[in-house]
């Protein structure tokens, strides 16, 4: 099965992050979960960071925008990806290193 214009960000998010040995994971919603909650939440050298998968222009929702706010106010690290700025992980987990 092909993957989707965001699927294909995910999952070079995930090579990025498999290399470097983080700990994340990625909620499943579901109807059970809390609406807008990013795609990848994870820990990094004792760092609290979520990542928003984007494909093309796609934006973020209210709710999305909502959760990477809470993040940050709470000290973590929040960041929107696509795959114009995927080095933006690369960058961050420097920066957290």
């Amino acid at each position: 099965m092909a993957l989707t214009p965001e699927g294909k960000v995910k999952a070079k998010v995930r090579r990025i992050l498999d290399a470097h040995g983080v700990y994340y994971f990625m909620p499943a919603t579901g109807g059970y979960g809390r609406s807008g909650i990013l795609d990848i939440i994870g820990c990094y050298n004792e760092h609290f960071f979520g990542i928003e998968c984007k494909a093309g222009k796609g934006t973020t929702t209210m709710l999305q925008e909502r959760e990477l706010q809470k993040i940050r106010d709470a000290g973590g690290r929040a960041i929107v990806v696509n795959e114009n700025n995927i080095e933006d992980v690369q960058r961050m987990l420097q920066e957290l290193g």
